[in-house]
C-alpha cells in the first residue's frame, strides 16, 4: 500500500474513533467515568491521537504536487490567516473555556441541560463555522504534496460526515429550535442552503 493510502486510512481511522467518542452514547458513559474532566480529557486525546497522522505525512515517502508562486502565495496565506481568525472568533462566540473543557472543571454541567444555542456572529452565516474555517485553512496550503493531499481529503470527508452526525445530536438536544436554524442557515458554505421542503 502506498504512502497516500496509509495517510488516508490513518485520517479516516482517527475520524472514526473521534466521532465514536463524541457520540451521545459514548459521552454519557465517559461522563460517568471521568465526571467534569470528560471534555478536557477528550480534547487532549483528540490532539494526541492526531500526532501519529501528522508523523505519517512527514515521514512517509512523498513528492510535491505544486507550490504556489509569489505573489499568489500572499493571497493563500491571507486566506489561511482569515481562516485562523474565523476559528478563534467562532471559539470565542461559543465560550472557548467550555469548548476546551476547563469551565466544566469549575462549573460542572447539569445532566440533560444543553449549552445555550449560539445563533449570532459567524453562526449567523453557517452552522459550523469552525469546520468551515478548518476546510479553508487546509485547502489553501501553499505547498501541496501527495501525502498532504491524502490527509486533506481524509479530513474533508471526516469534517463533512462529522458535521452530519453532529447535526443529529444537535437536533436531539435543541429540537425545533435547531430544526428552524437548519432551515435558514447553511451547514458549511455561506449562502448554500438545501431546501428539501420546497
Amino acid at each position: 500500500m502506498g504512502s497516500p493510502w496509509l495517510v488516508l486510512l490513518a485520517v479516516l481511522a482517527y475520524g472514526g474513533v473521534h466521532s465514536l467518542l463524541a457520540s451521545l452514547w459514548a459521552k454519557e458513559r465517559l461522563r460517568r467515568w471521568f465526571g467534569s474532566a470528560y471534555r478536557l480529557l477528550y480534547n487532549i486525546f483528540a490532539v494526541a491521537s492526531f500526532l501519529p497522522v501528522l508523523a505519517l505525512v512527514g515521514l512517509l515517502p512523498d513528492r510535491t504536487l505544486y507550490s504556489i508562486p509569489f505573489p499568489w502565495v500572499l493571497a493563500t496565506s491571507m486566506g489561511q490567516l482569515a481562516a485562523v481568525a474565523a476559528l478563534l472568533l467562532g471559539l470565542l462566540q461559543t465560550d472557548v473555556w467550555s469548548f476546551l473543557g476547563f469551565r466544566q472543571l469549575v462549573q460542572p454541567e447539569t445532566p440533560g441541560e444543553p449549552d445555550m444555542l449560539v445563533l449570532k456572529g459567524l453562526y449567523r452565516w453557517v452552522r459550523h463555522p469552525l469546520y468551515t474555517a478548518g476546510l479553508v485553512f487546509i485547502w489553501l496550503t501553499p505547498v501541496m504534496t501527495v501525502n498532504l493531499l491524502a490527509m486533506n481529503l481524509g479530513l474533508t470527508i471526516y469534517i463533512v460526515l462529522g458535521a452530519m452526525f453532529e447535526e443529529r445530536k444537535l437536533l436531539h438536544e435543541y429540537g425545533q429550535a435547531y430544526a428552524d436554524y437548519q432551515r435558514r442557515t447553511p451547514m458549511l458554505i455561506p449562502g448554500l442552503v438545501w431546501r428539501s421542503d420546497d
